[in-house]
Order: structure tokens, then sequence, then C-alpha cells
């Protein structure tokens, strides 16, 4: 481990690089429902795997503005390709908060370790000698294909109740199986994890409730320390917001056509230029909410209604970016639903993308309001 760390402008150049080629594959990868391994690999070499690793395993315990912008850049070029840089970055933050030995043995190939994250405890696991097993399948996990390792929620046993609890499973431990067919963030490869009583050591779980308070095992980084639900909603976010911004290019390109081939010029019409400009003005008030949310993380600021106000704010980015790219799309014609146009690949995805539980208006809205009224 040579403990060199990167600062953000040494990993500029390989963001853009990524951004690019995903979006050459962009196509052919929501038809194939993944990424192509040259992608993956340009994510790892960007930075996305090492982002939040600590700096004491070779990473740069980076911050959450630096990667909503990183993440939002390569969503440009392919919504799927940034929720999984998003989704690789988040899930090794919640390797900090295992016992120091685990964390030895997570990163012991180095940080570019890829981790994905099953956070749905959707498996069970008992005790035993040292250990636990664990059993189960966890569906929608993002990433599986090429990741190293899974951190998985199960419910462990606890006196006459259970709760969640986090396992770092190695790739060999557990079986992938392809039931990924969805409308949107096709090429994601969010399939199942199947565990049949894989054994975990004690040194590789964690209580969920450690990773949801911030809880971290020698460090104190604002990455590390910072509550979950204050910062979650912009890993999910950043994807959506890059998409929409590619919206707003794609459909001005469908637009110049349009003026090149005909006698009318449609960005005359006063109609037309509204539409653009309430779309690109929802997009950047949604950035503006999701860039104070990971102000806050990385300022480790933040009064006690933060955990509630975080989530609220970045729903509402989210149900404004399905609005922009809503208002596009709609405007566009039927020429925009044609197979290959990436306006339909994008609200496919921006739909989809916003239908996480993290990015949810009702449930966030409803917390955050009880809040204001001083309802617990």
């Amino acid at each position: 481990m040579s403990g060199f760390v990167l600062t953000p402008t040494d990993t500029a150049s390989e963001v853009r690089e990524a951004a690019e080629l995903a979006a050459r594959h962009a196509v052919a990868a929501d038809r194939a429902r993944r990424l192509p391994g040259e992608v993956v690999a340009a994510l790892v070499a960007a930075g996305f795997s090492r982002h939040f690793v600590p700096v004491r395993w070779g990473g740069r315990a980076g911050g959450f503005g630096e990667l909503l912008h990183t993440v939002s850049t390569v969503g440009e070029g392919c919504t799927s390709a940034a929720w999984i840089a998003a989704v690789i970055a988040g899930a090794a933050r919640m390797g900090v908060y295992l016992p120091e030995e685990g964390q030895r043995e997570l990163w012991s190939a180095g940080p570019e370790t890829v981790i994905a994250g099953a956070l749905n405890p959707s498996g069970h696991a008992t005790p035993d000698a040292g250990g636990w097993r664990l059993t189960g399948e966890w569906p929608l996990v993002s990433g599986l294909d090429f990741a190293d390792w899974t951190l998985v929620c199960a419910l462990v046993p606890r006196g006459e109740r259970t709760v969640a609890r986090f396992f770092a499973v190695p790739r060999r431990d557990y079986r992938v199986v392809d039931t990924w067919f969805n409308v949107g963030l096709r090429a994601t490869g969010s399939n199942t994890l199947v565990a049949d009583g894989v054994f975990v050591p004690e040194h590789r779980t964690v209580a969920r409730g450690d990773i949801w308070q911030g809880r971290a095992v020698g460090s104190d980084a604002p990455c590390h320390t910072a509550r979950l639900r204050t910062i979650s909603g912009t890993l999910f976010a950043a994807p959506a917001l890059g998409a929409a911004r590619a919206a707003v290019r794609a459909w001005s390109a469908r637009l110049a056509g349009k003026a090149a081939r005909g006698p009318l010029a449609p960005r005359d019409n006063p109609m037309v230029r509204g539409v653009l400009a309430r779309a690109e003005g929802e997009i950047e008030s949604a950035a503006l909410l999701l860039r104070r949310v990971a102000q806050t993380g990385d300022d480790g600021l933040g009064d006690e209604g933060e955990p509630a106000r975080a989530p609220r704010d970045c729903a509402l980015a989210a149900d404004q970016l399905v609005d922009a790219v809503e208002r596009l799309f709609r405007s566009a014609g039927c020429g925009a639903q044609a197979q290959d146009d990436p306006l339909q690949r994008i609200w496919r995805d921006v739909h989809c993308a916003a239908s996480h539980t993290a990015l949810r208006l009702d449930t966030a809205g409803s917390a955050y309001g009880g809040h204001l009224l001083g309802v617990r």
C-alpha cells in the first residue's frame, strides 16, 4: 500500500474518459442488460470504487460534493454507468463500519476492490461458532456481475425479535441469478444474489444501526461519520441529474435538426423556447438542492432536522428531474420514442432512478413535515 492519495484534479480526465466511453456503449449496454467490461474498468480507473475508502487502506476518503459532480458527469453519457459508479462508491463507504480486521480483509487486494450492496434484509443469518450462517435471496442488487465483495443485509435473532445486520461476503461464496429485466437502468445488471448457508466470521459483520448512525471504525472523516439518511439520496439522484442534462442536449439537437429540414424554425416559437427554459430551470434547481445536501455532509454540519430535511431535498430534486425529462420527452413527439433515440432511454432511466426508496417524496416529505410540526 503506497498511501498515495489522489486529488480531484488527478481523476478529472479519467472521469471524462469514463463518461465518453460509457456514452459510446450506452445503446448496446441497454440492450445487453449489462455494462461491458471496459466501461466497468474505466469507472474503477476513474476512482469510484476507492472514493470513500479510508486513506489508511489506500483510498481517498473523498467528499460527497465531488462525487455528486463526477457521477452526474458520467450520467450525461450513460445513466446505468453512473448508477454503478454511485453504487460501488456508496457500498465501499459502508465497509468502514466493519471491525478493523474485517476492513483489512475487505481491502486486502487494494482500494480498487469493487463492492456491491444488498441493502434490503431479504434473508436471515443464524449464529455459528465464531460467526454466522447466512441464507437467502436478495433481488435488485446492482453491479453483482463484476463485484469482488457484496455487503449483504439480513435479519438476525435478538431475544424474541429480529434486527438487521450487514455481512461482507466475497464473490466466491454466493451465486448470481439473472433476474434483471427492467424498463429503466437496464444496463445496471441489478440481479439476484443467493446465499446458501454461507459462513461469515464475526469480524466481517456490523449492525445496520452503526451504518445508519455513522459509527465509523478507525476514521473520523466527515464522509464516514455522516449519518446515512443525510447523504444517501445524493448517491441515487446524481445519475438522474446527469441524465436530465443529457436530455436537454438531446432535445435541443432534435430541434436543431427540425429547423434545418423545414421552412419553419421551431426554435423561434416562444412555446418551444418555454419548454426548454422551464426544463433546464427545473434541472438546475434540483442540482442546487443536491449540492446543499452534499455540502452539508462534507462540512459535517446540519442541525437536528438534517436527517429529515436531506431526504426531503433529494426526493424533491428527483421529482423535479422527472418533471423536466417528462416535459422534454412529451414535447419531442413520437420520433423520440424510437428504440435508439437517447431521449426515450433517458426517460426510462430517470423514472426508474426516481422510484428508488431513497428518493420517494411521499415518505421523505411525510418525515420532514412531521419534523416541522414537532411530531416524532
